[in-house]
C-alpha cells in the first residue's frame, strides 16, 4: 500500500505546493472533490485519460493518512 503514495508528489513550485498526482498538474483535492461530486471511479478515469486507476486509490489512501493523524494535546 505503501507504494502507492509514491504516486503523491508535492512540489512548491507545481499547484502552489498542493500534493498531486505523479508530478502531473491533477491535484489529490481534485480528484476528491470528482468522488464528492459522485462520480465513479470509471467515470474519472473516462474524463481524466491521464490517470490510472491506482492514483485515484492513491489520493484516497493520502486522504485518509492526511485525516488519521494523532492529535497532540499540550
Amino acid at each position: 500500500m505503501s507504494d502507492l503514495l509514491r504516486r503523491i508528489t508535492v512540489n512548491p513550485k507545481q499547484c502552489g505546493g498542493h500534493p498531486c498526482i505523479r508530478g502531473m498538474r491533477i491535484r489529490v483535492s481534485d480528484v476528491l472533490d470528482l468522488f464528492a461530486s459522485g462520480l465513479s471511479a470509471e467515470q474519472i478515469l473516462e474524463e481524466m485519460p491521464d490517470l490510472e486507476a491506482d492514483d485515484l486509490k492513491a489520493a484516497l489512501l493520502y486522504a485518509s493518512r492526511k485525516l488519521n493523524h494523532p492529535v497532540l494535546v499540550a
